[in-house]
């Protein structure tokens, strides 16, 4: 039998109200771990399960587990520590640190919606999708880079002072990081956030804290069509979009004990949909 020594664990989970956070803050609780979660706003229109925060923490409650939550934009570095604070005061140090919040809006390049309808067709067909602008740039990296950066940066300050030495950092980032036409910002913020954990990995080793990032493919959260799953599945060498357990699991793994020994490293979780050289 594997165990992977997350019981009574403290782990703080960002982006938790719906998908990939809400089924991350799940797959921990059956390990018996004490999640906190926290999200900004309401679940998008589209989301395929759309809990919101306190439906998360109530469906972690009916299985047995142990959540809190609190509310926070972290595109405000003000909220960060306070968010730490809450943890800490609900369940103790935070030991697993899992940053999944991300801002979405569709931006690119082309000027105009003629020359999108063009170039972009089959994404997005339907969708909004604007001329790249200073504000679209700075609200992707204040969520997706700045506020990851900042977070690991607490967390690191936190495990140092109490002399701690086990400690896991999982980021999340998407497949297409290194280019995404119609998603600019988000794809170039993401990449950003995955340098900031190459770099993390290597500062934060010799304090016991590994730093990985998994990098989902397609997963239905609510936004995928049929018209648009059946294009994306002729891609997908396992021939299914993927599920947000999917990528839950992955990221357990990489805070279990079973992953002791790897750090600073990328993990796409995408059924073969993106494959590194």
């Amino acid at each position: 039998m594997i165990d992977p020594g997350l019981a009574g664990k403290v782990v703080l989970i960002t982006g938790a109200n719906h998908g990939i956070g809400a089924a991350t803050a799940q797959a921990f609780a059956a390990q018996g771990a004490k999640v906190f979660l926290t999200a900004h706003g309401e679940p998008p229109a589209w989301a395929r399960d759309p809990k919101g925060l306190p439906n998360v923490v109530e469906a972690v409650r009916a299985q047995g587990g142990h959540a809190e939550a609190w509310e926070a934009d972290l595109a405000d570095p003000a909220n960060i520590p306070e968010l730490f604070d809450r943890a800490e005061e609900a369940f103790g140090p935070v030991e697993v640190l899992v940053n999944n919040a991300a801002h979405w809006e569709a931006d690119t390049f082309l000027p105009s919606d003629e020359e999108r309808s063009n170039k972009l067709p089959q994404l997005w067909a339907n969708r909004t999708i604007s001329t790249i602008t200073a504000g679209s740039h700075d609200r992707h990296f204040a969520v997706n880079s700045r506020a990851v950066a900042l977070m690991m940066a607490e967390f690191a300050r936190r495990h140092i002072a109490r002399g701690a030495t086990w400690g896991r950092i999982v980021n999340v980032s998407t497949d297409g990081a290194s280019c995404f036409p119609g998603e600019v910002s988000y794809g170039a913020s993401k990449h950003a956030l995955e340098s900031y954990s190459r770099a993390a990995a290597v500062e934060l080793g010799p304090y016991g804290i590994t730093v990985n990032v998994v990098s989902p493919g397609p997963v239905q959260t609510g936004y995928i069509t049929p018209e648009l799953e059946e294009k994306l599945i002729s891609q997908i060498p396992l021939r299914r979009v993927g599920q947000p357990e999917d990528v839950a699991d992955a990221i357990v793994f990489l805070a279990s004990e079973q992953a002791r020994w790897i750090t600073g490293q990328l993990l796409y979780v995408g059924g073969g949909n993106t494959m590194p050289l």
